[in-house]
């Protein structure tokens, strides 16, 4: 392998949406950008698979096949269960967002973004295993990643003066630059499976806000939710959202919670053991946040490495591919600087836009995460809050991130008040 195969302009470390979309615009604006993913695709994560306007969006954007024939499964809404209540929503009608969301795996849904992210002229290497930063003694700046590649465990070392960490949750290149998480921001589990099952066609997300357990001797309401996401392909995706913010968090086995809450469903739905097509997965959902500085020394963090999930709904690839998307404008600008204090400069703006963008909004969702952490504010919100059509409209823009900026409805202006005032953690 010569000097040029593994030097770039921006190395990008991680496959995932926001790795794939920050390659991608860096590749469409013309720099050289190396891809490194420690798998091969396609490979699984665990995730609900559903996908809102936001995300849908995003792929938009990037110019992907999003149709029915390129096998994406589109939704007309959210429909919310709770509290004795059914309720269905239609996206709101927005100019900002398409009126649907998607599904789609994210074994191929990931494959996708990246095969893109090449299309457009990154360079990926897949068994790319990174290890620690490559730091230059100087200046104390990253200026590339130790690496094993290939199923021999190669040893390389690629070189870059700028690193986006696109390496997910645990962020092993983060911590080696000394960045640690976040403990006064909420962290949450998503445990999933898939079940073959009639309901595997349904249009409508499903969202279930009330977990309750009910293997003890008294049911016990949980500070989460479940989902129920038909893949149009012969099976539903069917999982549990749950945050830390409530002492029965470390002492339940949430694998255990899900079978339990699958069996209390209807039989005909099928959501069965025998039915079970896989293992039940589970990942952390790191929130609001949890890793910051979002640059510094020469690396920018995206997608969950910055903790970029939305606390109010668990969302986590709308902002992987909005932050890839961001970041990667911040690079293109400090790349036709001309100095390294422009350059510089221009890099710090990274952590500002991000916190223009969602600090106050994740603020709020922190507050509300709080609240439901509460077993008896999560009882008479989904008791009393789910019989309020109107109220559940404001709260599913709100939970979703779905307005308008400008011109919206007094729906619209209320929710962009309220972020736009809150602190911008």
């Amino acid at each position: 392998m010569t000097d040029t195969e593994h030097s770039a302009d921006v190395i990008v470390v991680g496959a995932g949406p926001a790795g794939s979309t920050t390659a991608y615009y860096l590749a469409k604006a013309g720099l050289d950008v190396l891809l490194l993913e420690k798998t091969a695709f396609p490979r699984e994560k665990v995730c609900g698979d559903g996908l809102t306007p936001r995300a849908t969006k995003q792929l938009v954007s990037m110019g992907i096949d999003i149709s029915e024939e390129a096998g994406w499964l589109r939704n007309k809404g959210l429909r919310i269960i709770g509290g004795g209540v059914r309720l269905q929503l239609d996206w709101p009608d927005l100019a900002s967002f398409p009126d649907y969301g998607l599904v789609r795996k994210r074994d191929d849904f990931d494959e996708q973004l990246a095969r893109n992210a090449v299309k457009a002229g990154a360079r990926m290497y897949e068994r790319c295993n990174v290890g620690a930063p490559v730091i230059d003694d100087r200046t104390g700046r990253i200026v590339g990643v130790e690496a094993k590649l290939g199923e021999e465990k190669t040893p390389v070392t690629f070189r870059a003066p700028l690193v986006v960490a696109a390496d997910g949750n645990s962020s092993r290149l983060s911590l080696g630059m000394g960045l640690h998480r976040r403990e006064d921001r909420p962290m949450g589990v998503a445990v999933r499976t898939y079940f073959t099952s009639p309901r595997h066609d349904d249009d409508y997300l499903e969202s279930w806000l009330e977990l309750w357990d009910r293997r003890g001797p008294k049911d016990r309401l949980l500070p989460g939710y479940g989902w129920i996401f038909g893949m149009g392909d012969g099976t539903s995706n069917v999982g549990l959202g749950v945050l830390n913010t409530s002492e029965s968090f470390k002492e339940l086995d949430w694998r255990e919670v899900l079978k339990a809450w699958c069996a209390s469903m209807p039989e005909d739905w099928g959501y069965t053991p025998e039915n079970m097509t896989g293992p039940i997965r589970g990942a952390a959902l790191p929130m609001a946040f949890n890793r910051q500085p979002h640059y510094t020394r020469g690396l920018l963090l995206v997608g969950d490495a910055g903790g970029l999930v939305n606390p109010f709904n668990g969302e986590g690839i709308a902002y992987a591919m909005e932050s890839g998307q961001i970041a990667a404008d911040v690079i293109v600008q400090a790349h036709a600087r001309a100095s390294y204090a422009q350059r510089e400069l221009a890099l710090q703006r990274y952590p500002k836009v991000l916190k223009d963008t969602y600090g106050g909004y994740y603020t709020l969702g922190r507050a509300f995460v709080k609240l439901i952490g509460n077993p008896k504010v999560m009882k008479i919100g989904a008791q009393h809050g789910l019989t309020h059509p109107l109220l559940m409209k404001f709260t599913l823009k709100m939970l979703a991130n779905l307005t308008d900026p400008t011109g919206g409805d007094a729906m619209d202006r209320i929710i962009n008040g309220l972020s736009r005032v809150a602190p911008k953690a």
